[in-house]
This record gives structure tokens, sequence and C-alpha cells, in this order.
């Protein structure tokens, strides 16, 4: 199968997967603000937030070795599994242990039954986060999309039982997520025939190997969490739970558009590894680079034009205050994106050093901006602070990954088109009001509309017509390889 082929099938596939999955979710979110307090969404936000450090962090990257390897050595990869889950069950006795240290402590007595559901939560996402990645990397993809599928269906099932007939609020929430993660798990270990291939002899230097590069990614992958999740617990201890919660209900807006980023990201995961001894290897990361990089401003230029009208919908009650904060943060989503598209071309070259130079930066700046940002500012700040991290990394990024490829890309063209969608997200903010999301020093304009709302409107229909213009020819190429064209 060539390589568009490939690329193209298990775009296929996991569209598939995150369509089903992310429009349940997407659907649920009037649900939760709904039903949960802006207090109980701040606390279960934090706690995913961690997660995402922890698992990566703590078991040395086992998921993301086990991917990369998978791929290559499809001989061993009965060792790959033994070798990765023994990461993962040391990583769940760490923080077993450290809840235990944790838990008496008297400053942390009202949050004592938090560190025992998180431990139990850790347990579960941090298998099932394996077994998603071990069956991708063993190109399983299809019991991957099950997995994923059935981990949104049971999540949904229990939260509408838990939370709507025995309403049990952040628990059941907590519940639904544990319960999905862990049925989840065992299903896909069950699909791939798990207890065979934990029949299979262990190899260590393989094993060795895969530890090694689950080491180099660990500044990768904490100073990623870093640009991700530590503006909420800045704002968490700055603000409180409260502007936590709208800032994490802030994020379901971005998440849209992150949809088709962790699609093409997965599926691109795997072609970088086939793909990057080849010749033209650069020619072929260059074309798709650009592909990528229109997709995802028109979507960011599209969701802006719809932002209000969606909030409404999506936010209920006090929630509905923090589409003010939406757009310096979907708009980070676009260069978080080809940061990590980057990242995986480093990543098949096994330069894990690169990106976490590249993140470990990003990271550095998103701390200090994040705390005068918040100070000066309040959650918009902390937004603003999220936006500039991850150019500062997809910029750094760049400019490594040209040792490995050299991309032909039109940067004149692609600058322009950043800087008219960082008008069209300032147009946006403009239009109204964020006087519940800052702090002390937040923007006095934001107090009142600076811009009638159909200037904003007129303003980001505009821009959205002009960046379909500059990249009509790679938007009719999706569209033609989508509808049945040439592949």
């Amino acid at each position: 199968m060539n390589r568009s082929r490939y690329l193209l099938k298990n775009m296929s596939l996991f569209t598939i997967s995150n369509i089903a999955s992310k429009l349940l979710v997407f659907l649920l979110v009037p649900f939760y603000t709904n039903v949960l307090t802006e207090s109980d969404y701040g606390i279960a936000d934090v706690m995913q937030a961690t997660l995402l450090l922890l698992v990566p962090l703590l078991s040395v990257n086992a998921g993301e070795a086990a991917l990369r390897y998978g791929i290559e050595e499809k001989d061993r990869r009965g060792s790959i599994l033994r070798s990765g889950l023994r990461n993962v069950f040391r990583s769940c006795i760490i923080v077993y242990i450290i809840c235990a240290v944790l838990i008496p402590v008297p400053l942390l007595a009202g949050y004592r039954i938090f560190f025992v559901l998180f431990a139990v939560l850790f347990t579960c996402d941090a298998l099932y986060e394996f077994m998603l990645l071990y069956t991708q990397g063993c190109e399983k993809v299809e019991i991957m999309i099950r997995g994923s599928i059935s981990c949104t269906f049971i999540t949904v099932t229990a939260n509408l039982l838990l939370l709507l007939v025995f309403h049990l609020g952040l628990y059941g929430y907590l519940f639904s997520q544990m319960a999905a993660f862990l049925i989840s798990a065992g299903m896909m270990f069950v699909k791939i025939r798990g207890f065979d291939a934990l029949r299979e002899s262990e190899d260590r230097e393989l094993a060795r190997e895969m530890t090694v590069y689950g080491r180099g990614m660990m500044l990768y992958s904490t100073a990623s969490w870093a640009n991700n999740a530590l503006d909420r617990y800045f704002i968490l201890f700055m603000l409180g739970p409260v502007q936590n919660g709208l800032y994490g209900v802030a994020y379901k807006i971005p998440a849209i558009l992150m949809v088709f980023q962790r699609i093409f990201a997965q599926s691109f995961q795997m072609s970088a590894t086939k793909s990057y001894k080849e010749e033209d290897a650069g020619r072929f990361f260059g074309e798709l680079y650009e592909l990528y990089n229109a997709v995802m401003l028109t979507g960011c230029a599209f969701i802006l034009l719809i932002l209000r009208p969606l909030a409404a919908f999506m936010f209920r009650k006090g929630f509905f205050e923090a589409w003010i904060i939406v757009p310096p943060l979907i708009i980070s989503v676009i260069f978080g994106a080809l940061e990590g598209y980057l990242g995986s071309i480093c990543l098949a070259y096994k330069d894990g050093r690169s990106m976490g130079t590249a993140t470990g930066i990003g990271a550095l700046v998103n701390i200090i901006l994040n705390y005068f940002g918040i100070l000066a500012f309040g959650a918009i700040g902390a937004a603003y602070a999220t936006l500039i991290s991850y150019f500062t990394m997809f910029a750094i990024a760049y400019a490594l990954t040209r040792k490995h490829v050299l991309m032909e890309v039109d940067i004149k063209r692609d600058a322009l088109g950043y800087f008219l969608i960082l008008a069209a997200g300032a147009v946006t903010m403009l239009s109204g009001t964020g006087s519940g999301m800052g702090g002390a020093g937040s923007f006095p304009i934001l107090r009142e509309p600076a811009v009638p709302a159909v200037f904003s409107y007129g303003a980001d229909a505009l821009i959205l017509i002009i960046l379909v213009f500059m990249y009509r020819k790679q938007i009719l190429f999706v569209k033609r390889k989508f509808s049945g064209g040439e592949a």
C-alpha cells in the first residue's frame, strides 16, 4: 500500500473513532455544565490534567515506546506488550504510595477522598492509554477504534445513570471514567489475545531499548503536559476552583478542532515511522504539512465565526461567560497541532531530544507568562500565555526539524495566515465582555464590548473567505481525496 493510501486508510478509520467518540462527548457538555457546579468541574479538570502528566512520566512513556517499536518490530510484539505492561504496573504502585503519603497530611484533609479516587482512576487510565497505543503500534487499528468507541459509550451511559438518576455529582462523573477505561482496556487486551502474547519470551535488549527511548521522551512529554495543563493549576491556586471550572469548560470548544488534530496525528505518526527512510521523505512531509496547516487555519476561522451561538448551545448557567477566552485557546491549537506534526517526524528518527528542547522552552515561557498574565489579566492572561508558548514551541520545532528533512513550504503565505487568524480572534473577543473571567487587573475594555457583534461576524466571515482563497489548492486536494478522487 503506498504512503497516501496508507495514511488515508488510517485517517478514515480514526475519523470513525474520533467523530463517534467526540460527538457524544460534545453533546454532553450542556448536560455536564447543567448538572455539575463550576467548582466540581474545576476539581475534575485538575485531576484529568494531572493524569496527562503522570501516566507518561511514571510509566516511562510505555505507550509511546510500544507504538514506535510495534510498527517496526512485528515479530517481537509479545515482548513489547510484556515490557510495556510491567512499566505501567510499576507506575501504578508509585501513585498508590504517593497518595498514601499525602492522605494523612492535615492541610489536605478536605481532599482525602479525591486522592483515593485519583489512584484508582490512574490505574484504569494508564492501562487504557497503553492498550490504545499498543494496538495502534501493532497496526490493529480496528481493535483500537472499538476500544475507543466502547470507552465513550460506557462513559456516556454511566454518566447519564450516575448523574441523572442517582445524582452522584462529581463522584458519579469519576466512577463513569474508571469503569469506561478499565472495561475498554480489558476488551482490547482480549481482542489482541494478550495472554497468548505474554507467553512469548521477553527480548531484554529490546525492552532496554524501549526504556531508553521512553526516557528520552520524558522531557518532551512532561513539557507537553506543562503547555497543555499548567495554566489550570495556576488558575486553581491563584483564582480558585470556580474560575478553573470556567476555564476548563472553555477548552471544550477548541476540542472540536482538536478532533481533526487527533485524527491526523494518530495516522501521521504511523506513516512517518514507515516513510522517514525513503528518498523523497522531505517532499512527502512538506505536502502533508501544507495540507494540515490549511485545514487547521480554515477550521479555526470557521469556529471563531460561529463561536458565540456555539457557546450559547454548549454552556449553561454561569458557564456561558467562559466563551470570551476561547479565541486564544483555539488559535493555540493550530500551533500545537503543527508542533505535534513536526514532533512525529523527529520521533520517527528517534530524536526525542529536539522536541524535548522545543517543548521545554515553551513550558518555561508558559510558566512565566501564566504567573504574570494571571496577576494582570486573570484567566484571560492564562489563555494568552498558552497561545504564546505554543507558538514558541512551533517556531523552535520547525527550526530543529530541518536537520532531518527540508520541507518546501510557503513561509510568507503562512505568516499572513497566522496574522489573519490572530486578527479574527482579537475582533471576536472585543465584541464581548469578560467581567467574570479576569482578576483584579482584568482588561478594562472587556468590561463592555469594544466593537459591535455585527462587525465581529463580518470581519470573521471576511477573514475565513480570504483564508479559503489563499489555501484553495490544498482544500481542493483534501476534498478530492475524500470524495473518491485519485489517491
